[in-house]
């Protein structure tokens, strides 16, 4: 079952010289985000050093038509998606008192945040990842995500010490006054993600990118 999602409005963020905004192009303002049950099931296992490294190193590509079985609720600690460089730790997303979704924090632009209110990755249900894809400064952890493509393999790795690889179903751009809530943050009935950060053009006026880039994915 699912909550009634909360509102989230726009982050107020003035835009620098280039148009980017100090809060770097975050996906999640703007839309609503499903309040997700939680379920618990079994699964893989490996730890330590030995899984970073497996995980680091493994082929970007992976089966799209098998799906994994779903594992246990465990935090994820370290996104890792070798096509695209990234090697991220996490830290959880939580929804304000304004009712908007709190972003990771703008100066460290190798994070990655996760919607700690809905299925953890590898867990039942619709895991959400969201981060910058810039900042004022630089370039972001999901500077390259628009490069994944079908097929497409990365790695969460758990505080259980387990992995949870998916496979990428899709990837897709959305206009952020059209955006399918429904069809990105719904439940689902297998271990899925989705990797989501902005994209389009900078809206001056609304203080906000005109679109996000969702990356759909099923556990393998």
């Amino acid at each position: 079952m699912t909550a009634d999602p909360p509102s989230i409005t726009p982050a107020e963020q003035e835009p620098d010289e280039d148009g980017a905004g100090q809060g770097g192009r975050l996906t999640l303002w703007g839309v609503a985000i499903a309040v997700l049950a939680v379920s618990v099931f079994g699964g893989h296992h490996r730890s330590g050093e030995a899984s970073r490294a497996a995980g680091a190193n493994a082929s970007t590509q992976a089966d799209p038509h098998r799906v994994g079985k779903a594992m246990p609720r465990s935090s994820p600690t370290r996104l890792l998606i070798p096509g695209i460089s990234v090697n991220a730790p996490f830290t959880a997303l939580v929804i304000g008192t304004s009712g908007q979704l709190q972003p990771p924090p703008a100066g460290n632009t190798n994070l990655v945040g996760w919607y700690a209110e809905g299925a953890s990755p590898g867990e039942k249900g619709t895991a959400i990842i969201a981060g910058h894809v810039d900042t004022t400064t630089s370039a972001a952890v999901f500077a390259r995500l628009d490069e994944l493509k079908r097929g497409d393999k990365f790695t969460v790795e758990r505080a259980d010490g387990r992995n949870a690889d998916f496979v990428v179903d899709s990837a897709e751009t959305f206009a952020k006054d059209d955006f399918p809530s429904k069809r990105v943050y719904a439940d689902a009935s297998r271990p899925e993600a989705r990797l989501i950060t902005c994209a389009g053009d900078y809206d001056h006026t609304a203080k906000d990118y005109t679109e996000n880039l969702v990356v759909f994915a099923h556990l393998v």
